[in-house]
């Protein structure tokens, strides 16, 4: 298709939104509630606090707190909401993470007679959850560096019970953030090698394999 054909086609989509949003603001149908509770941060320099203000399309709700999470979290709350609060840092020498086993083209479930030795005996410093019908470990493992901690996790649970635990529960493996050893960036990170270990035998590659790949593309 040409350039001009596609300019001509979104031209025409463009149009024809903005008539249907002008209808349904002239005749007093637009209501910001349908789109939900939208929340605004900002930081008061002069008195040091976080002041979030949220707004459903009916109220407005405003509040201050040390961190912009708190803030958040208190006007989530003032809307009768559940508020969902970051945890505390773990202890120094210790890495916080989430290991699901999500095993390539399956769903076992978190029933699986498969994890009654695992539910069990998790790891030091492990809980079982359900994720999502998933069977999932909530844990804060010694360690280094978060990939220290993360695989000696999976070291034990594939040494005494069979199981692979290949995913970290990252969804959005595009996305990026270079915030150091321990952060999401070294998570990602993490569930892709993870990927790697569980994809790369289905198609006949070792773990010797990858360890060459990754030391021959890196340099």
């Amino acid at each position: 298709m040409s350039e001009a054909v596609d300019a001509a086609q979104f031209a025409f989509e463009l149009g024809w939104r903005l008539r249907g949003l002008e209808a349904v603001v002239g005749s007093g149908g637009w209501r910001r509630r349908a789109m939900g509770l939208s929340v605004r941060v900002q930081y008061d320099e002069g008195g040091g606090l976080w002041t979030a203000v949220g707004d459903d399309g009916d109220r407005r709700e405003r509040r201050s707190a040390d961190t912009a999470d708190e803030a958040t979290a208190l006007v989530y709350e003032a809307f009768g909401l559940t508020a969902s609060r970051p945890l505390p840092p773990p202890a120094p020498g210790r890495q916080r993470f989430t290991l699901i086993h999500c095993p390539l083209g399956e769903h076992p479930g978190f029933d699986d007679p498969r994890y009654e030795g695992l539910k069990a005996r998790p790891p030091e410093g492990c809980v079982v959850e359900d994720v999502g019908g998933y069977l999932g470990l909530r844990c804060a493992r010694p360690g280094a560096r978060l990939l220290d901690a993360v695989a000696e996790t999976c070291r034990e649970i594939r040494a005494e019970h069979g199981l692979l635990m290949a995913d970290l529960g990252i969804e959005k493996l595009w996305e990026w953030s270079q915030d150091g050893t321990d952060g999401w960036g070294a998570e990602i990170v993490g569930q892709l090698l993870l990927m790697a270990a569980e994809r790369g035998p289905k198609l006949g590659y070792g773990t010797d394999d990858l360890v060459r790949f990754l030391r021959t593309a890196a340099g």
